[in-house]
């Protein structure tokens, strides 16, 4: 039997979809009491289960490779972490005219969280950039953004991120960084198997996400926040990470050409410069957030989508660039990316 794929025309990632349906069940039958108990130990083993993935998949001889190329990986983590909170804060000045406080906040922990790893290496891939080093930044940036982040957000969110606190910080790194470790520590026993079974897990990186955004979004839910978001003030979110996103990209890709990387070099460090990520974001606002989670992960979700469909054209001109005629498709990545059949989960 043929298998069924994702028409490349249609502009929605399909996996935005699943999460749009799962906001729409969190909103008909948000989970309550006991249900709500368990659908949250449910999320944060799901999300603990993840990030042992992440650090079983990550081969540490191609990261400990990957540091050779220091100038690169020390360009996007400065992109990530320190160029996109600036313009959250430059940002600030819209509130209350065009953001409430709450998508406000939002909005500005999408600034903080780390960068993508497999929809960075999908671009890079069909863009003919530099993969290897897509794969060692997208990795670095997001081991680095279990740090990183919740301490970012303690600076610049305070008592907005739902009470930062020291405990916080123990949670995350309890729930995303000490699993990661354990994989790695597991990797040369279990490595064969992740590598075999990479389809059927990768529904498991998806499931995981979709039972976070049902639980954060079933607590607001059952706390009433949802009455402060108008379509208006969608309109204007989505207008600002428009805006947010063209900077990143024209930042990146020019910036880098300053600093004397090659366009290899510079294609890698704007796919992996200019995204966040969905999955890294997500248990992270559970932890920051707590009930006030779903508005705070509203503005990552639009920008997960967004930078997807934006990306898919760039890296679609960029193959085509005069450039590329002589550059040949890294071996590591070269099967077919399209809009809606790149990675979901990150």
């Amino acid at each position: 039997m043929k298998r069924l794929q994702w028409p490349s025309w249609m502009p929605i990632d399909p996996y935005i979809l699943l999460l749009l349906a799962t906001v729409g069940l969190a909103a008909l039958l948000p989970a309550r009491g006991t249900g709500a108990d368990v659908a949250s130990g449910a999320s944060t083993a799901a999300i603990a289960f993840l990030f042992f993935l992440y650090g079983a998949r990550l081969s540490t001889r191609e990261a400990v490779e990957g540091l050779k190329h220091w100038r690169l990986h020390v360009t996007v983590l400065a992109c990530t972490f320190v160029v996109f909170p600036l313009l959250g804060l430059a940002a600030r000045g819209l509130e209350p005219v065009l953001l409430t406080h709450n998508l406000y906040t939002g909005l500005l922990f999408l600034t903080l969280v780390p960068s993508t790893i497999q929809s960075s290496i999908a671009f890079t891939s069909m863009a003919r950039g530099n993969v290897p080093a897509a794969i060692c930044a997208g990795s670095f940036s997001s081991l680095a953004g279990i740090v990183v982040t919740p301490l970012l957000a303690a600076a610049l969110l305070g008592n907005s991120g739902g009470g930062f606190s020291a405990d916080s910080l123990v949670k995350i790194v309890l729930q995303l960084l000490v699993p990661f470790l354990a994989g790695q520590v597991l990797r040369r026993w279990i490595g064969g198997f992740i590598t075999r079974h990479k389809k059927v897990l990768g529904y498991v990186d998806r499931g995981s996400i979709l039972l976070v955004v049902y639980t954060a979004f079933s607590e607001g839910m059952v706390q009433g926040i949802w009455h402060q978001v108008s379509a208006v003030r969608l309109a204007g979110l989505l207008a600002v990470e428009a805006v947010l996103l063209a900077v990143m990209l024209t930042l990146t890709w020019y910036g880098a050409k300053a600093l004397g990387f090659h366009r290899e070099d510079r294609i890698a460090i704007q796919f992996a410069g200019s995204k966040k990520s969905l999955a890294s974001g997500l248990p992270m606002a559970s932890v920051l957030f707590g009930a006030h989670a779903s508005l705070a992960v509203l503005p990552l979700m639009l920008f997960h989508q967004m930078q997807l469909m934006v990306c898919a054209v760039i890296a679609k001109r960029r193959a085509h660039d005069p450039e590329a005629a002589t550059t040949p498709v890294p071996p590591v990545a070269a099967s077919r990316i399209a809009v809606g059949t790149a990675p979901r989960s990150d």
